[in-house]
């Protein structure tokens, strides 16, 4: 490497160097594993009760993904089968009362619109997710964008 500039170089070994001097004298911050060493075996955390909710909840940012209002245990969601459409799929939402994924859910990539779901959003658990009375596990200081900006927060 021939006149080649190595700012780069020096400046990721400092960094290795420094961060292996902020480990070595035990400063690093505490995980989520408490006081268990890497090398052991940590209890597993405790799953926290499903929240059954009648309605639809305040969603916390623009764009997050809708809660399941109810427990998805046992659902079988694999290539061959989804469990969450024996309900959620636009032919069964009149009978079912669930609410139809938005239309995003049935585009392709080319953003041509499909009459089922698309395959790139067909995995829900990718995105969405039961909610839970759980306790958050690290300290949450999250302020709603519309606190920020003096809006009413409505949906």
């Amino acid at each position: 490497m021939r006149g080649a500039d190595y700012t780069g170089i020096r400046f990721g070994i400092g960094m290795l160097l420094a961060a292996s001097g902020a480990f070595s004298s035990g400063a690093c911050a505490q995980g989520l594993r408490g006081d268990v060493a890497v090398t052991e075996s940590a209890p597993a955390p405790h799953i926290a009760r499903i929240e059954k909710q009648q309605g639809r909840q305040v969603r916390n940012y623009p764009e997050q993904p809708p809660l399941i209002p109810h427990s998805i245990a046992g659902y079988e969601i694999t290539v061959r089968a989804n469990r969450c459409l024996a309900c959620h799929s636009r032919q069964r939402t009149v009978a079912s009362g669930a609410p139809m994924p938005s239309v995003t859910h049935f585009m392709d990539r080319d953003l041509q619109v499909l009459s089922d779901i698309s395959a790139r959003r067909y995995f829900c658990t990718q995105c969405h997710v039961s909610q839970t009375a759980a306790v958050p596990p690290v300290e949450n200081h999250f302020i709603d964008a519309a606190q920020l900006g003096g809006e009413s927060g409505a949906e």
